[in-house]
């Protein structure tokens, strides 16, 4: 048994790519001082708008919710101030998707930033129901913390037909992304909470197997994980997958089809593979809103990159800019900085300015220097199929592509549009330069506005 959980899984194509994580690797996590005032984002999931619940002048609390649905039952999660401090403004402001979004400013009062709290109760999560359970859950605000911000309460509660087929849960991991280690720093230092939360996944669904899928890179955790899986007296229901250091090995598909051998059908989701895949960060923090009450205001993340003096792994309220730490704990070098990045650099959000407030989604901010980027014009297609041998997904990302040129939508969906999980494998491997992913990116955002136009 012991030789066949250790053996190293792995799903087809994909890249090799230099990790670029030593900077940050092992390094424990760093707790950031209280910047002066936090920036806050009232929509920071996938799904219906929030609207505001408190105006200038209001004084919240750290943990005091203060966006909500709109409308009752909608798909959406509460925001809650990461401060404690006044209300100084709610308006548009500039977030890490470059798209203007309303935000809530909060002034930090420095003597109270950190103290003055309004968390929940604790909750027992073997004691509640299932019901209670994903109330806590949803009122804490919690989403997907390694991609697009699903809400983590809709995502333990598919529908009854699905629930019934669905018999693994998987704990992602395996941050393939390079520069980031925030995903091992805290599979390192929340190692209980982790579980926890697995555990909590586990009893919310009635799942009764769950992996931990990391990478090989990453191999040397496997004993504090399986030494925590033991207090936990979880048996075998939980157990650890090890994965070939493999770009996108943290993807939810490629994550499935190594663990289990399933495929995600296209047009579908985890659940149609018999799968919930939740990643390491965010079951540490649906521990902590059972066990401490704490709603999702702080984010763990990586900052990095060769324009960075100090490259680490921190601890932010949500809504910080960091260019509001202090230069001791964030020091950037302006004069070699070409690009920043929210996120990785094959799935990051390049930005064009530094004023921009971290989210619940946001796994690492990169600083590059020239030589870590390039800016080339791209060239015509010369037909050498390399985006089509290395797409992950096995799509074929230049008939997509052509599609999207000529305004064909249709003929895009059909070639495989909604499909592509946009790793930027294609544009990676791209001779030409074409710079693939970010059109497919735009041909969805443009999908999505002629079917919301047209009711659809």
């Amino acid at each position: 048994m012991e030789s066949v959980e250790r053996k190293v899984k792995t799903f087809k194509r994909g890249l090799r790519l230099p990790t670029r994580k030593t900077a940050t690797e092992g390094k424990a996590i760093e707790t950031a001082p209280m910047p002066k005032q936090v920036v806050i984002p009232i929509n920071q999931h996938f799904g219906a708008s929030n609207q505001p619940l408190v105006k200038a002048g209001d004084y919240v609390k750290r943990g005091q919710k203060i966006a909500d649905a709109v409308k009752p039952g909608s798909m959406t999660v509460p925001v809650h101030a990461s401060a404690a401090g006044v209300v100084k403004k709610i308006e548009m402001h500039l977030q890490s998707n470059n798209t203007l979004g309303l935000c809530v400013f909060i002034e930090s009062d420095p003597e109270k930033a950190d103290s003055d709290t309004n968390f929940m109760l604790p909750l027992d999560p073997q004691a509640a129901s299932k019901e209670e359970c994903l109330v806590r859950i949803r009122e804490a605000g919690m989403v997907g913390m390694g991609g697009a911000g699903f809400p983590s309460y809709i995502k333990l509660s598919p529908p009854t037909e699905k629930l019934g087929k669905i018999d693994t849960i998987i704990a992602d991991g395996a941050e393939c992304e390079p520069y980031l280690t925030i995903d091992e720093a805290v599979m390192t230092e929340k190692t209980h909470r982790v579980v926890q939360g697995l555990a909590i996944s586990m009893r919310i669904t009635g799942i009764k197997r769950a992996i931990i899928g990391i990478e090989d890179n990453k191999k040397s955790l496997i004993p504090l994980i399986e030494k925590e899986i033991r207090s936990a007296e979880l048996g075998d229901a939980v157990t650890v997958g090890l994965c070939r250091t493999r770009y996108p090995q943290g993807g939810e598909k490629m994550l499935i089809t190594a663990l289990t051998g399933r495929e995600v059908p296209s047009g579908g989701l985890p659940m149609d593979a018999g799968c919930i895949v939740q990643n390491v960060g965010s079951l540490a923090a649906i521990a902590e809103a059972f066990y401490l009450g704490k709603p999702l205001i702080d984010r763990d993340l990586t900052i990095s990159g060769g324009a960075c003096y100090t490259p680490k792994n921190i601890r932010v309220p949500i809504g910080t800019i960091l260019t509001d730490l202090p230069e001791a704990f964030v020091k950037i070098d302006y004069n070699s900085l070409k690009k920043v990045l929210f996120g990785g650099p094959m799935m990051g959000v390049s930005i064009a300015v530094l004023d921009v407030p971290i989210q619940k989604n946001t796994s690492g901010v990169i600083l590059m220097t020239a030589t870590e980027t390039t800016a080339e014009v791209e060239g015509p297609c010369i037909h050498c199929s390399r985006c089509i041998r290395n797409c992950p997904c096995r799509l074929s990302p230049a008939l997509i592509n052509i599609a999207l040129e000529s305004g064909d939508l249709g003929e895009a969906v059909r070639a495989g549009l909604m499909d592509c999980m946009e790793c930027g494998s294609c544009a990676y491997m791209c001779p030409a330069r074409i710079k693939l992913v970010q059109r497919f990116r735009v041909g969805k955002q443009l999908l999505r506005r002629r079917q919301h136009e047209s009711g659809h």
